[in-house]
């Protein structure tokens, strides 16, 4: 897997403009080759390979309850303190912008609460090849913890085959992201001969998006280690044909649930997502049952064509008692 993040100049330098940190990170994932964990537990994991699917589910369902809240909750402090320099920027180019701005922002927001899809995923080290990482295996081990640990490729590279769209995780409180916004604001005054010579909707689009993914992807600093990147579905807002939903049962709660099909779809740039090519590596967390967890990963891994399973699975041997 190459460094070259597949779009062109012109968004590239958009990018840079509008979602610096986002843009930095992806880069920095490719050059690294980053893998990537899905901690959760073997009836999941089961689930997963059988099914050929990952579920995502909706925000305010997720561990922690405040999951958009809190990025909304930076996102009107930072805007709020930025206010009369974003009306100087953006309306001295576009003038009313920042008012359509902040129409278009809030008329999509309960959307965004009640409407999106997530499905979470850690970066993973070389070092935790063996054993893991303890505090995710306490977080979501609940006695039979199994981590996948997938090729970061059709994570990282850029598609739109799924509308589906994977974005890191900022650990930021309220000071934090009123000085990654102020950066932007900044980017967008060094840039502003540049963005000049866009039409305004493109330039709104941009700012939009930025907004959004502030709101979707920022998260209390007390979580970093987690160190989470985040597949983001919102079909409200842009729907995949590929993407179906159903009404599951998790944790004994039926909740609306939408389903990743692990298929390439390589004339649209995805990649690598069959599970023969996605799964690295399955480690078998803490458990009272580790040999019937592995017979039955043997089998399944076998069934969906990922070779030599024998050699991808292992046991953690972190001493958790559960």
């Amino acid at each position: 897997m190459g460094t070259d993040p597949g779009i062109s100049a012109e968004q590239m330098r958009l990018f840079e403009i509008f979602q610096p940190y986002a843009l930095n990170r992806n880069l920095e994932a490719l050059r690294q080759n980053q893998r990537f964990v899905y901690y959760t537990s073997a009836d999941t994991a089961m689930r997963i390979l059988r099914n050929g699917e990952i579920w995502m589910r909706k925000s305010h369902l997720m561990n922690d309850f405040r999951e958009i809240e809190h990025g909304y909750e930076c996102l009107a402090n930072a805007y709020s303190k930025n206010a009369q320099r974003m009306r100087t920027l953006f309306d001295g180019m576009f003038p009313g912008f920042c008012e359509r701005l902040e129409k278009l922002f809030e008329g999509w927001m309960p959307h965004f609460r009640s409407d999106s899809y997530i499905s979470c995923l850690s970066e993973h080290d070389p070092s935790e090849d063996q054993h893991g990482r303890l505090s995710m295996w306490r977080a979501y081990g609940a006695g039979s913890g199994v981590a996948l640990v997938v090729n970061g490729g059709p994570i990282l590279r850029p598609s739109n085959a799924l509308k589906a769209y994977t974005s890191p995780v900022a650990y930021l409180n309220n000071t934090d992201l009123e000085q990654a916004f102020a950066a932007v604001l900044d980017n967008v005054e060094n840039n502003a001969g540049f963005l000049g010579t866009f039409e305004e909707e493109k330039i709104l689009g941009n700012m939009f998006s930025a907004l959004r993914y502030a709101v979707l992807c920022t998260k209390h600093p007390g979580f970093h280690e987690e160190r989470e990147w985040r597949v983001i579905y919102s079909p409200r807002y842009e729907r995949s044909e590929r993407i179906a939903s159903s009404v599951e049962s998790i944790g004994g709660i039926p909740q609306s649930i939408c389903r990743i099909p692990l298929r390439d779809v390589p004339e649209e740039g995805l990649y690598g997502l069959a599970p023969a090519n996605f799964i690295d590596r399955v480690i078998i967390g803490p458990t009272k049952f580790p040999a019937g967890i592995y017979d039955a990963l043997m089998v399944l891994l076998a069934e969906v064509g990922v070779p030599n399973p024998a050699e991808k699975i292992v046991f953690s041997e972190v001493p958790l008692r559960q």
